[in-house]
């Protein structure tokens, strides 16, 4: 049997993002132990994305103040995730460069799952949920440029290709939990007038919290990080460009000089997300009202229909999971950005044809569709901006590149409400609906994407190289 160090060490070529020591093919259980951190982390996000809507009206909220109350999950991408990536680029202690921020933010973040469903008034679960992205983000954020320091360009696609397949496979158990608890295990979904979060839903996020950090725990221990080949140049830069104050100046200079290709793939994301949003905001509570038909939130009816809506968020991510890996063969057969609008294009039918479904069990035929996009959303626009960055800025650019995220859905969060109000009469099943024209726009800009060559790619990285051992930092960015 192979011990520890042979296992999470890697085996020659040289490290383009930390400007470090050999870098060679991992086998695939370094590849796991590299990403499964990344399965508690979706773990954690798959409980909230399941199950917040519906806390938020089990505690009293309208559907169109669900949109505000989410603005937490947006709003903390926006500050926490280019601040974490610049400070993880400049960042070189015991555990690394990365794995300090996955272990602190698993720490918190498992603490605020824990305490999420016990709370008994709706400021307390939103409180919190700012908490829980805030820490949740802190640890994400890191893991994308983690696995582009590690991993040879060739081995970059099946890198990000299992981060796929880990979020497949946390927000598969995560979103059916509560069904398995009440139809395999016979736990009973308990409401009273003191506690209104179902018995399931509060033991699901318990046994979230542990998943979360134990899996984080596991990735920091079996996954080693290579030092800076310069150390002393590399403190010197840290000296430059860390901290709070340079991570923002360091930001807004990265943005000014985003390179083509990351500028077209931002409005792709920006109309993947908005729909994205949208789907996880209404599709639960659209099951439970449209669907199954529920006219009260303490209803039977309505609990049943969020445990279908978690039955539906898993199978749509056991698709995720199968198609992930997929999706090199794809690529190898086409191209990233044919596969991606494709996928995007799957995943539109998938939401609108919702709107002529009245079967809960047809639900998951286009559940299908939304899989095969998750899949793609989750690796290939990563895929294709990875060698169009440079290297030693990976972890900021990857910041930045979640801006194209959590924009859209600070726009939905300010203003879906209204449109929920005015527009849609709060009719949650049409607000999926629209997610879905949102996939079928991002597909056809898909399309448009300008990628390097591979050799502008390694030009470009030999650039960057000679400019970091050079300490020019003009240069750099």
């Amino acid at each position: 049997m192979q011990d520890r160090e042979e296992l999470t060490q890697p085996q020659t070529e040289t490290s383009p993002s930390n400007n470090s020591s050999p870098k060679k093919r991992f086998n695939f259980l370094q590849l796991w132990n590299m990403n499964v951190g990344f399965l508690g982390i979706q773990f954690g996000w798959g409980l909230q994305m399941a199950n917040m809507s519906a806390i938020f009206e089990y505690l009293g909220a309208d559907a169109h103040q669900i949109p505000i109350l989410w603005i937490a999950a947006p709003l903390t991408g926006l500050i926490v995730q280019p601040i974490i990536g610049n400070l993880s680029d400049y960042t070189w202690g015991p555990l690394g460069r990365r794995r300090p921020y996955f272990l602190v933010g698993a720490i918190f973040s498992s603490i605020a799952l824990v305490l999420m469903p016990t709370v008994g008034a709706l400021w307390m679960a939103v409180a919190l949920l700012w908490i829980l992205d805030t820490c949740a983000n802190i640890s994400m954020t890191p893991f994308r440029a983690f696995v582009g320091d590690l991993l040879p360009k060739n081995q970059r696609t099946w890198g990000f290709a299992l981060q796929s397949l880990m979020v497949g496979i946390g927000s598969v158990s995560a979103s059916a939990l509560p069904w398995i608890l009440n139809h395999v295990f016979s736990v009973e979904p308990l409401q009273t007038a003191s506690h209104q979060i179902p018995l399931t839903v509060e033991l699901s996020f318990y046994i979230g919290a542990a998943v979360f950090l134990g899996t984080v725990v596991w990735t920091v221990i079996t996954t080693q990080e290579n030092p800076p080949k310069n150390l002393e140049v590399f403190e010197k830069m840290q000296e430059r460009r860390g901290g709070l104050s340079n991570s923002l100046r360091e930001t807004w200079i990265a943005i000014r000089q985003m390179p083509p290709t990351m500028q077209q793939l931002a409005w792709v994301q920006f109309f993947t997300w908005l729909g994205v949003f949208c789907f996880f905001l209404y599709f639960p509570p659209a099951v439970a009202w449209n669907i199954f038909g529920a006219t009260d939130q303490h209803s039977e009816l309505y609990s049943l229909g969020i445990e279908w809506a978690g039955i539906c968020f898993a199978v749509y991510n056991g698709v995720c999971v199968g198609f992930s890996f997929l999706l090199p063969h794809l690529v190898r057969w086409t191209n990233r950005k044919i596969v991606h609008s494709v996928c995007l294009l799957c995943g539109g039918v998938g939401l609108i044809s919702l709107i002529a479904i009245h079967n809960q069990y047809l639900l998951l035929a286009a559940m299908v569709g939304v899989g095969i996009a998750w899949s793609s959303i989750l690796a290939m626009p990563y895929a294709m901006l990875i060698g169009a960055i440079p290297p030693q800025r990976m972890g900021i650019y990857m910041g930045i590149f979640n801006f194209f995220i959590v924009l859209p859905e600070i726009l939905a969060s300010l203003g879906f409400g209204w449109v929920m109000k005015h527009l849609l009469d709060n009719n949650r099943l049409e607000a999926v609906v629209l997610g879905g024209a949102c996939f079928a726009i991002a597909a056809i800009l898909t399309l448009f994407v300008t990628t390097p060559t591979a050799r502008e790619a390694t030009d470009r990285e030999t650039e960057q190289e000679k400019a970091v051992e050079a300490e020019t930092p003009a240069q750099v960015i």
